[in-house]
Protein backbone atom coordinates (compact mmCIF):
# COMPACT_ATOMS: atom_id res chain seq x y z
CA UNK A 1 0.00 0.00 0.00
CA UNK A 2 0.93 3.33 -0.59
CA UNK A 3 1.78 5.70 2.67
CA UNK A 4 -0.01 8.58 3.31
CA UNK A 5 3.17 10.57 2.42
CA UNK A 6 4.81 8.15 0.49
CA UNK A 7 5.57 9.39 -2.66
CA UNK A 8 8.22 12.29 -3.61
CA UNK A 9 5.44 14.72 -4.94
CA UNK A 10 3.27 14.21 -2.23
CA UNK A 11 4.22 17.60 -0.54
CA UNK A 12 4.86 20.42 -2.02
CA UNK A 13 6.11 22.81 1.41
CA UNK A 14 5.08 26.14 0.96
CA UNK A 15 7.13 28.53 3.05
CA UNK A 16 5.66 31.84 2.12
CA UNK A 17 1.61 32.64 1.49
CA UNK A 18 -0.64 35.50 2.13
CA UNK A 19 -1.57 36.66 5.72
CA UNK A 20 -4.00 34.42 6.56
CA UNK A 21 -6.05 36.91 8.64
CA UNK A 22 -5.07 40.13 8.02
CA UNK A 23 -4.13 40.21 4.52
CA UNK A 24 -7.07 38.65 2.16
CA UNK A 25 -9.23 40.49 -0.12
CA UNK A 26 -13.17 39.84 -0.15
CA UNK A 27 -12.11 38.58 -3.47
CA UNK A 28 -9.68 35.71 -1.51
CA UNK A 29 -12.81 34.75 0.12
CA UNK A 30 -15.20 33.55 -2.74
CA UNK A 31 -15.87 29.79 -3.11
CA UNK A 32 -13.65 28.15 -6.06
CA UNK A 33 -15.89 27.12 -9.20
CA UNK A 34 -16.31 23.33 -9.07
CA UNK A 35 -17.67 24.45 -5.49
CA UNK A 36 -19.85 27.38 -6.58
CA UNK A 37 -21.63 25.59 -9.26
CA UNK A 38 -22.79 23.01 -6.98
CA UNK A 39 -24.79 25.63 -4.92
CA UNK A 40 -28.00 27.75 -6.02
CA UNK A 41 -28.39 30.84 -5.35
CA UNK A 42 -29.40 31.59 -2.00
CA UNK A 43 -33.02 31.62 -1.03
CA UNK A 44 -34.33 33.27 2.06
CA UNK A 45 -36.02 30.81 5.14
CA UNK A 46 -36.64 33.19 7.47
CA UNK A 47 -36.65 32.15 11.12
CA UNK A 48 -35.82 28.34 10.03
CA UNK A 49 -31.95 29.03 11.13
CA UNK A 50 -30.17 27.82 14.04
CA UNK A 51 -26.70 27.98 15.16
CA UNK A 52 -26.60 27.04 18.54
CA UNK A 53 -24.70 24.58 21.40
CA UNK A 54 -25.91 21.75 23.60
CA UNK A 55 -24.12 20.62 26.79
CA UNK A 56 -23.66 16.67 26.73
CA UNK A 57 -24.27 15.15 30.01
CA UNK A 58 -20.79 15.19 30.33
CA UNK A 59 -20.57 18.71 30.31
CA UNK A 60 -19.50 19.29 26.94
CA UNK A 61 -20.68 22.00 24.89
CA UNK A 62 -21.56 20.95 21.04
CA UNK A 63 -21.64 23.69 18.37
CA UNK A 64 -23.93 22.55 15.62
CA UNK A 65 -25.94 24.41 12.52
CA UNK A 66 -29.76 23.29 12.35
CA UNK A 67 -30.95 25.01 8.91
CA UNK A 68 -34.85 24.00 7.63
CA UNK A 69 -38.41 23.57 9.02
CA UNK A 70 -38.60 20.82 11.63
CA UNK A 71 -41.31 18.85 9.31
CA UNK A 72 -38.33 18.11 6.99
CA UNK A 73 -36.24 15.15 6.74
CA UNK A 74 -32.85 15.72 8.11
CA UNK A 75 -29.63 14.91 6.57
CA UNK A 76 -26.80 15.21 9.09
CA UNK A 77 -23.45 15.56 8.43
CA UNK A 78 -20.27 14.55 9.86
CA UNK A 79 -16.67 16.43 9.12
CA UNK A 80 -13.28 15.16 9.46
CA UNK A 81 -10.20 15.38 11.57
CA UNK A 82 -9.06 18.74 12.36
CA UNK A 83 -12.22 20.21 10.55
CA UNK A 84 -15.49 21.87 11.53
CA UNK A 85 -18.95 21.55 10.28
CA UNK A 86 -18.28 24.25 7.88
CA UNK A 87 -16.26 21.80 5.88
CA UNK A 88 -20.04 20.98 5.07
CA UNK A 89 -20.67 24.47 3.03
CA UNK A 90 -21.02 23.12 0.10
CA UNK A 91 -23.37 20.76 0.73
CA UNK A 92 -25.78 22.37 3.46
CA UNK A 93 -27.17 25.15 1.06
CA UNK A 94 -27.42 22.54 -1.60
CA UNK A 95 -29.22 20.34 0.36
CA UNK A 96 -30.72 23.06 2.03
CA UNK A 97 -32.50 24.07 -1.45
CA UNK A 98 -33.43 20.70 -2.42
CA UNK A 99 -36.33 20.32 0.45
CA UNK A 100 -34.06 19.02 3.45
CA UNK A 101 -33.42 20.23 7.06
CA UNK A 102 -29.90 20.29 7.50
CA UNK A 103 -27.59 19.43 10.57
CA UNK A 104 -24.10 19.54 11.26
CA UNK A 105 -21.66 19.63 14.68
CA UNK A 106 -18.21 20.61 15.32
CA UNK A 107 -16.82 17.50 16.66
CA UNK A 108 -16.02 17.95 20.49
CA UNK A 109 -12.18 19.39 20.69
CA UNK A 110 -12.74 21.06 17.10
CA UNK A 111 -14.22 24.09 15.71
CA UNK A 112 -16.04 26.22 18.37
CA UNK A 113 -17.08 22.94 20.69
CA UNK A 114 -15.64 22.53 24.26
CA UNK A 115 -11.87 21.97 23.28
CA UNK A 116 -11.78 18.73 25.38
CA UNK A 117 -9.07 17.04 26.95
CA UNK A 118 -10.80 14.25 27.65
CA UNK A 119 -13.47 11.95 25.81
CA UNK A 120 -11.98 12.08 22.25
CA UNK A 121 -12.55 8.90 21.28
CA UNK A 122 -15.23 7.19 18.70
CA UNK A 123 -17.37 5.87 21.78
CA UNK A 124 -17.59 8.95 23.08
CA UNK A 125 -18.48 10.85 19.89
CA UNK A 126 -21.09 8.29 19.00
CA UNK A 127 -22.21 9.12 21.93
CA UNK A 128 -22.69 12.79 21.41
CA UNK A 129 -24.47 12.20 18.30
CA UNK A 130 -26.91 9.89 20.49
CA UNK A 131 -27.34 12.89 22.44
CA UNK A 132 -27.63 15.92 20.25
CA UNK A 133 -30.06 13.33 17.61
CA UNK A 134 -32.27 12.93 20.63
CA UNK A 135 -32.01 16.80 22.07
CA UNK A 136 -32.77 18.22 18.19
CA UNK A 137 -35.38 15.13 17.99
CA UNK A 138 -33.50 14.02 14.39
CA UNK A 139 -35.14 11.00 13.30
CA UNK A 140 -35.22 8.84 10.06
CA UNK A 141 -32.36 10.94 8.97
CA UNK A 142 -29.84 10.32 6.84
CA UNK A 143 -26.41 10.37 8.14
CA UNK A 144 -23.67 11.69 5.98
CA UNK A 145 -19.86 11.20 6.89
CA UNK A 146 -16.58 12.45 5.73
CA UNK A 147 -12.99 10.49 6.54
CA UNK A 148 -13.10 10.38 10.18
CA UNK A 149 -16.40 11.26 9.91
CA UNK A 150 -17.42 8.52 8.22
CA UNK A 151 -16.23 6.57 11.12
CA UNK A 152 -18.15 7.90 13.56
CA UNK A 153 -21.52 7.79 11.40
CA UNK A 154 -20.55 3.82 10.95
CA UNK A 155 -20.49 3.92 15.01
CA UNK A 156 -23.26 6.09 15.47
CA UNK A 157 -25.83 3.96 13.07
CA UNK A 158 -24.77 0.70 14.65
CA UNK A 159 -25.72 2.20 18.00
CA UNK A 160 -28.94 4.27 16.98
CA UNK A 161 -32.42 3.73 18.01
CA UNK A 162 -34.70 2.44 15.82
CA UNK A 163 -36.49 5.26 13.53
CA UNK A 164 -33.78 7.63 14.09
CA UNK A 165 -31.78 6.49 10.83
CA UNK A 166 -32.80 6.12 7.42
CA UNK A 167 -29.41 5.40 5.12
CA UNK A 168 -26.07 6.22 5.93
CA UNK A 169 -24.07 7.57 3.48
CA UNK A 170 -19.64 7.24 4.11
CA UNK A 171 -17.22 9.76 1.59
CA UNK A 172 -13.81 8.60 1.44
CA UNK A 173 -14.35 7.51 5.40
CA UNK A 174 -12.06 5.46 7.34
CA UNK A 175 -13.82 1.79 8.12
CA UNK A 176 -13.02 -0.95 8.60
CA UNK A 177 -9.64 0.36 10.29
CA UNK A 178 -6.52 1.89 9.00
CA UNK A 179 -3.54 0.89 10.97
CA UNK A 180 -2.13 -1.97 9.79
CA UNK A 181 -1.86 -5.32 12.04
CA UNK A 182 -2.32 -9.05 11.45
CA UNK A 183 -5.88 -8.78 10.95
CA UNK A 184 -5.58 -5.85 8.38
CA UNK A 185 -1.89 -6.90 6.68
CA UNK A 186 -2.80 -4.02 4.15
CA UNK A 187 -3.03 -1.46 6.54
CA UNK A 188 -1.14 1.82 6.68
CA UNK A 189 1.74 1.08 9.61
CA UNK A 190 1.64 3.14 12.77
CA UNK A 191 4.62 4.84 12.25
CA UNK A 192 2.76 6.93 9.64
CA UNK A 193 0.03 8.22 12.77
CA UNK A 194 3.63 8.43 14.92
CA UNK A 195 4.58 11.06 12.49
CA UNK A 196 1.16 12.64 12.37
CA UNK A 197 1.25 13.27 16.11
CA UNK A 198 4.90 13.89 15.80
CA UNK A 199 4.02 16.46 13.15
CA UNK A 200 1.27 18.40 14.76
CA UNK A 201 3.02 18.66 17.96
CA UNK A 202 5.74 20.75 16.33
CA UNK A 203 4.46 22.91 14.49
CA UNK A 204 0.23 22.44 14.02
CA UNK A 205 0.30 25.66 11.89
CA UNK A 206 2.97 24.54 9.36
CA UNK A 207 1.38 20.95 9.52
CA UNK A 208 -1.95 22.19 8.76
CA UNK A 209 -0.73 24.14 5.35
CA UNK A 210 0.97 21.56 4.62
CA UNK A 211 -1.86 18.41 4.34
CA UNK A 212 -4.13 20.64 2.18
CA UNK A 213 -1.29 22.06 0.15
CA UNK A 214 -0.74 18.50 -0.86
CA UNK A 215 -2.46 14.99 -0.45
CA UNK A 216 -5.61 16.13 0.65
CA UNK A 217 -7.07 17.69 -2.00
CA UNK A 218 -4.67 16.33 -4.50
CA UNK A 219 -3.09 19.48 -5.34
CA UNK A 220 0.45 17.61 -4.99
CA UNK A 221 -0.36 16.02 -8.62
CA UNK A 222 1.04 16.99 -12.09
CA UNK A 223 -1.38 19.68 -13.35
CA UNK A 224 -3.49 20.05 -10.69
CA UNK A 225 -5.06 23.17 -10.09
CA UNK A 226 -4.50 24.32 -6.67
CA UNK A 227 -7.45 26.78 -5.31
CA UNK A 228 -5.74 29.04 -2.63
CA UNK A 229 -8.90 29.91 -0.55
CA UNK A 230 -9.43 26.09 -0.23
CA UNK A 231 -6.36 25.39 1.33
CA UNK A 232 -6.26 28.72 3.70
CA UNK A 233 -10.43 27.42 4.38
CA UNK A 234 -8.61 24.03 5.72
CA UNK A 235 -6.25 25.61 7.90
CA UNK A 236 -8.64 27.76 9.41
CA UNK A 237 -10.82 25.01 10.22
CA UNK A 238 -7.68 23.23 12.13
CA UNK A 239 -6.58 25.63 13.92
CA UNK A 240 -10.01 26.47 15.52
CA UNK A 241 -9.68 23.26 17.08
CA UNK A 242 -8.01 22.13 20.27
CA UNK A 243 -4.28 20.72 19.68
CA UNK A 244 -4.67 17.95 22.50
CA UNK A 245 -8.35 16.81 20.97
CA UNK A 246 -6.92 16.90 17.25
CA UNK A 247 -3.68 14.66 18.96
CA UNK A 248 -5.94 12.63 20.59
CA UNK A 249 -8.39 12.01 17.50
CA UNK A 250 -5.33 10.64 15.55
CA UNK A 251 -5.83 7.58 17.34
CA UNK A 252 -9.41 7.29 17.34
CA UNK A 253 -9.70 7.59 13.11
CA UNK A 254 -6.69 5.44 12.53
CA UNK A 255 -6.80 2.60 15.47
CA UNK A 256 -10.66 1.83 15.85
CA UNK A 257 -11.64 -1.29 14.42
CA UNK A 258 -15.57 -0.58 12.65
CA UNK A 259 -16.06 -4.32 11.32
CA UNK A 260 -18.77 -5.40 13.59
CA UNK A 261 -20.31 -1.73 13.27
CA UNK A 262 -20.33 -2.13 9.82
CA UNK A 263 -21.82 -5.62 9.71
CA UNK A 264 -24.49 -4.35 12.19
CA UNK A 265 -25.71 -1.64 10.44
CA UNK A 266 -29.45 -2.69 8.22
CA UNK A 267 -30.18 0.33 6.66
CA UNK A 268 -28.98 1.44 3.13
CA UNK A 269 -25.27 2.67 2.85
CA UNK A 270 -23.43 4.65 0.19
CA UNK A 271 -19.64 4.07 -0.08
CA UNK A 272 -18.24 6.93 -1.66
CA UNK A 273 -14.59 7.16 -2.60
CA UNK A 274 -12.00 8.45 -4.77
CA UNK A 275 -9.43 6.13 -6.45
CA UNK A 276 -7.15 8.71 -6.01
CA UNK A 277 -7.26 9.05 -2.22
CA UNK A 278 -4.08 9.38 -0.97
CA UNK A 279 -4.67 10.08 2.89
CA UNK A 280 -7.53 6.50 2.97
CA UNK A 281 -6.49 4.74 0.26
CA UNK A 282 -9.73 2.90 -1.12
CA UNK A 283 -8.51 -0.85 -0.92
CA UNK A 284 -8.09 -0.71 2.81
CA UNK A 285 -11.43 1.14 3.21
CA UNK A 286 -13.90 1.13 0.77
CA UNK A 287 -12.95 -1.83 -0.97
CA UNK A 288 -13.13 -4.12 2.57
CA UNK A 289 -15.67 -1.84 3.94
CA UNK A 290 -18.11 -2.97 0.94
CA UNK A 291 -17.99 -6.73 1.97
CA UNK A 292 -19.21 -5.95 5.16
CA UNK A 293 -22.53 -4.50 5.00
CA UNK A 294 -26.07 -5.98 4.44
CA UNK A 295 -26.85 -3.05 2.08
CA UNK A 296 -24.35 -1.44 0.59
CA UNK A 297 -23.11 0.45 -2.33
CA UNK A 298 -20.08 1.23 -3.63
CA UNK A 299 -19.39 4.51 -5.65
CA UNK A 300 -15.88 4.83 -7.48
CA UNK A 301 -14.76 8.09 -8.43
CA UNK A 302 -11.28 7.91 -10.52
CA UNK A 303 -8.80 10.12 -10.01
CA UNK A 304 -10.42 11.88 -6.98
CA UNK A 305 -8.90 12.65 -3.91
CA UNK A 306 -9.89 12.59 -0.36
CA UNK A 307 -10.96 15.89 -0.18
CA UNK A 308 -13.57 15.61 -3.33
CA UNK A 309 -16.58 16.54 -1.59
CA UNK A 310 -15.20 20.53 -1.44
CA UNK A 311 -13.47 20.20 -5.19
CA UNK A 312 -15.64 18.26 -7.22
CA UNK A 313 -19.13 19.01 -5.28
CA UNK A 314 -20.70 19.54 -8.46
CA UNK A 315 -20.32 16.03 -9.17
CA UNK A 316 -20.63 14.24 -5.83
CA UNK A 317 -23.95 16.61 -4.78
CA UNK A 318 -26.57 15.40 -7.19
CA UNK A 319 -24.98 11.60 -6.43
CA UNK A 320 -25.41 12.11 -2.85
CA UNK A 321 -29.42 13.42 -3.39
CA UNK A 322 -29.89 10.28 -6.20
CA UNK A 323 -29.07 8.12 -3.50
CA UNK A 324 -31.46 9.77 -0.86
CA UNK A 325 -34.51 9.97 -2.90
CA UNK A 326 -34.44 6.65 -4.50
Amino acid sequence: MTPLFGSDDSLSLHSTRRDMLGGMTAAGLLISTPLAAAVPSATSHTGDMTMDHFTTKDGTRIFYKDWGPKTLQPIVFHHGWPLSSDDWDAQMLYFREKGFRVVAHDRRGHGRSTQTDAGNDMDTYAQDVIELAAHLDLRNAVHIGHSTGGGEVAHYVARAQAGRVAKAILVGAVPPVMVKSDKNPGGLPISVFDDFRSALAANRAQYYIDIPTGPFYGFNRAGAKVIQGTIDNWWRQGMMGGAKAQYDCIKAFSETDFTEDLKKIDVPVLLMHGDDDQIVPIADSAELGIKLLKKGELKVYKGFPHGMLTVHADVLNPDILEFIRK
